[in-house]
């Protein structure tokens, strides 16, 4: 019966909405609209329309209905066929949004969207407890402690995950690629978010800064760590905007200041109304240009990490390496209504300096496509649905401030794509089962006098791990722990760094075995300066399309 009035109140949503407007309408006597007018004339037939079904559900459906709730479901429903972003809020719902925005609460440490019916990870937050275990971008929560959350609402799935600091949540996992279903047990913590967690300078005399995400401290944040590393003399910068979600649009704009100077367009706005039309340039006379700066994007940057690194790259005072942003590119704006309710509607998309919109159509299409939400696509066609979309992004040229081609279609194509490699099997259930942390717990309290900043996991200290982890019930073929000994080594070294030492050190460590950050690196070396770097990422360009023609 659930499913009768869920298929039910979509029917009846297209008008439910706009069922309020039959009464304003009513009240200032413009019900009779001139039939020549087709379009409201047509509005006014589908409000009639919707009250008489409702009418008529109400008077004679078998059992009593809650109206309140069906005419709810069916705003909901109508929203459903207009975009992912928009959405209708209750009292309840409305109030429990506003609450959640204000920065503290006992979580895991994730960003979320939703994709078809999946709760769907944007991206990790380092050093929280879903970081820590290899939670990864992509992977779909489809239960929260043993509860289905498929279909469930956004709102709804994260009221479940959150709770009391020190209390825990098992969330289960369908991960691309991975047959069974993975479950994660995490302790939850105060989430508190560090706009930029790590800021040193590297060996080799670079630069290196994470931004995790753009609050409303991160302007004045990046002035402070600039100043120092400047002060250390850094011959380059890596500006990490990997799984960054994005963030408050000013600080974006006012971060990509740092590198260009005053009164340069940085994005702009366009809606169908013309009150969204909007230009947003830099207003401070500050211009950071005495070393070149590589920008680091990966498929979970979104939003304003894809407007900082897009407006570098357009006003060419940047290289962005890694691989295509996420495309989250759409401006949301929340109405309240009547009653305390409220409604959040995409009302523009966002345009960078070069013309290009950030917004990918093909997330809102896959979020939509009701074979994803009922399981019945693969994620090889997927896939091939976002190779085609990345190949027609290439057909959208645009060029950059002194002329340089890039791609539009949607999120920002680096200008040297370079890959990650992947976790196997082996490494996420390690990860998984939080192996490393607690191993390296009592290891320390062994070896705590032994330990310094030099310190490096011996082969006798790994194979003591993986001892442990048969301890955990962690099945594994030696041959694959031997083909991923440096990444073991690594971990199990950084986790003993981290405890002794503090989080910086022991993300120092990883960044050893950061393939994308090493190659990054490798490009400051060959390349020492930004022109030499744009003609390096032309010709590879160049090789890229050949290659492809040939193919074809």
């Amino acid at each position: 019966m659930k499913e009768q009035l869920n298929k039910m109140s979509k029917i009846l949503f297209s008008a439910s909405v706009i069922g309020w407007i039959i009464i304003g309408v009513l009240l200032f006597n413009v019900v009779n609209v001139d039939a020549s007018n087709s379009e409201d004339a047509n509005i006014y037939k589908k409000l009639k329309l919707f009250s008489e079904a409702l009418f008529n559900v109400r008077q004679n459906y078998v059992e009593e209905l809650d109206v309140d709730d069906l005419i709810d479901s069916a705003i909901k429903g109508m929203l459903d066929e207009v975009d992912p972003h928009t959405t209708y809020f209750t009292p309840d719902e409305f109030d429990k949004f506003s609450t959640d925005t204000k920065g503290e609460f006992g979580g895991l440490g994730i960003s979320i969207d939703k994709k078809g019916e999946y709760i769907t990870v944007v991206a990790p937050i380092e050093g929280t407890p879903a970081y820590r275990l290899g939670i990864m971008a992509g992977d779909k929560i489809s239960k929260v402690d043993g509860e289905s959350v498929v279909g469930v609402s956004t709102d709804e799935s994260i009221s479940k995950m959150r709770g009391e600091p020190g209390t825990e949540v098992t969330i289960s996992i369908i991960r691309p690629g991975v047959e069974e279903e993975l479950d994660f047990e995490i302790t939850r913590e105060i989430i508190k978010i560090h706009s930029i967690p790590y800021s040193f300078k590297l060996d080799n005399g670079i630069g290196y800064m994470r931004i995790r995400q753009f609050n409303a401290n991160t302007t004045s944040d990046m002035r402070e760590k600039l100043d120092e590393l400047e002060e250390e003399g850094i011959k380059g910068l890596v500006i990490d905007l990997r799984f960054n979600p994005g963030g408050l649009l000013r600080e974006a704009i006012n971060t990509v200041n740092e590198f260009i100077g005053k009164g340069k367009l940085v994005v702009f706005t366009k809606g169908r109304a013309p009150q969204t039309n909007m230009e947003y340039l830099t207003r401070y006379n500050r211009i950071r240009d005495d070393y070149p700066v590589i920008v680091l994007i990966n498929s979970g940057s979104a939003s304003a990490s894809e407007i900082f690194a897009g407006s570098l790259q357009d006003w060419d005072r940047g290289l962005v390496v890694g691989q295509t942003s996420f495309g989250k590119g759409s401006v949301q704006r929340l109405f309240p209504l009547s009653d305390g309710n409220g409604i959040k509607i995409t009302t523009a998309k966002y345009y960078i300096k070069s013309g290009r919109c950030i917004h990918k159509d093909l997330n809102d299409k896959l979020m939509k496509d009701e074979r994803v939400k009922n399981g019945e696509i693969s994620k090889e066609e997927i896939e091939e649905m976002k190779e085609e979309a990345d190949i027609k992004n290439h057909e959208n040229i645009y060029y950059t401030n002194k002329g340089r081609k890039v791609y539009g279609g949607g999120g920002i194509t680096p200008d040297i794509e370079i890959k990650q490699s992947l976790l196997t099997d082996l490494g996420v259930d390690l990860r998984r089962k939080n192996v490393f942390f607690n191993y390296s717990v009592d290891y320390l309290l062994d070896h705590e006098d032994k330990i310094a900043l030099d310190y490096l996991a011996s082969e006798k200290d790994i194979k003591n791990l993986l001892k442990f982890a048969e301890g955990e019930e962690i099945e594994f073929e030696q041959v694959e722990a031997d083909s991923i000994y440096d990444w073991l080594q690594n971990e199990l070294t950084s986790n003993v760094i981290g405890r002794k030492f503090g989080e910086v050190e022991r993300y120092k460590v990883i960044l050893r075995e950061d393939t994308q950050l090493q190659e990054t690196l490798d490009i400051f070396e060959k390349y020492p300066t930004l022109e030499e770097m744009y003609k390096y990422a032309e010709e590879t360009a160049q090789k890229k399309e050949e290659k492809i023609e040939d193919n074809e």
